[in-house]
């Protein structure tokens, strides 16, 4: 988090990352270009480099989402406005800053003030996972997080496309082919965000306030990541834990089905169409009585 280091610490502008691995190039590179001043690699210096500030981030595998395996971490979120009217010094807002520092980092407005939601119903996102070829020390095997994805993804956009009580619109987050302005979007505009353990989850850090995460965990990666994350930024957490990799489709609708009927987003949209349903009735009346009084 140095962007975030930067602010606790004072510095006038954004922080330069030197990075000291040998990553592959993907989609985070523009993250990276976004959110800080330059980038650079330890092994492209030809000499000794003396650095005026430095922040060191910790590996990923020794950081505090890793410390959560055996210990507690006992920090809740919230959003900095909700702080800033109800401070409470046993909260945190700074992973929700940090998620408003990356939208608008990529051109979108951050109003902290409301919730801002697509108008027309509500935004489930589906954050697939590609098989792919784990690196050589796992043995260099194909790993899948979630052995019938598309079949989960297809059951949902049934049970999406018959829903009544409001409109759902079911968003295929094939984040491995689209641009990270567009995976931010998509994150910003879901009112639920769906999906197996896997990095793309990540991106929760950028979700606005009252988005419900509804994570399906495999029996070989039961970590505690992203509910630390939703823990940190305030925002509702739920599991679906599998025997192995495969999911029975009817539990994920199950359990989809009452996270949608009971989030804030959905019970207003709900009042706001049985209240455009009595708008109507009433000027149905009015219009039916207009014409009886022209005769």
């Amino acid at each position: 988090m140095p962007t975030i280091s930067s602010r606790v610490t004072g510095l006038p502008n954004r922080p330069h990352v030197v990075f000291v691995d040998g990553h592959c190039t993907t989609q985070l590179e523009e993250t990276w270009e976004a959110l800080f001043s330059s980038i650079n690699y330890a092994k492209n210096f030809s000499g000794s480099v003396c650095f005026r500030h430095a922040i060191f981030s910790p590996l990923g595998y020794e950081n505090v989402l890793f410390k959560g395996l055996n210990e507690d971490v006992d920090c809740h979120g919230a959003s900095a406005h909700d702080l800033w009217q109800n401070p409470d010094d046993r909260k945190t807002a700074r992973l929700s800053e940090f998620g408003e520092m990356i939208r608008a980092a990529f051109g979108f407005q951050v109003n902290r003030h409301r919730i801002e939601k697509p108008a027309l119903g509500l935004n489930v996102l589906f954050v697939r996972r590609e098989d792919y070829l784990a690196h050589p020390r796992h043995g260099g095997k194909v790993e899948s997080r979630l052995s019938n994805e598309q079949e989960v993804f297809d059951a949902i956009q049934s049970w999406a496309s018959n829903f009544l009580e409001c409109k759902i619109n079911l968003v295929n987050g094939l984040f491995a082919h689209m641009s990270m302005k567009d995976q931010v979007r998509a994150i910003q505009d879901a009112s639920v965000i769906i999906g197996a353990h896997g990095a793309g989850l990540t991106h929760i850090v950028s979700a606005t306030p009252k988005t419900v995460i509804l994570e399906i965990v495999s029996s070989q990666f039961r970590r505690p990541h992203f509910q630390l994350i939703a823990q940190w930024k305030g925002l509702e957490y739920n599991a679906i834990y599998l025997g192995g990799s495969y999911a029975k489709t009817a539990v994920v609708i199950d359990k989809l089905s009452h996270i949608v009927t009971n989030t804030e987003l959905a019970l207003l949209l709900f009042s706001e169409i049985s209240m455009n349903g009595r708008y109507r009735k009433l000027l149905n009346s009015i219009q039916i009585h207009a014409q009886k009084m022209q005769f």
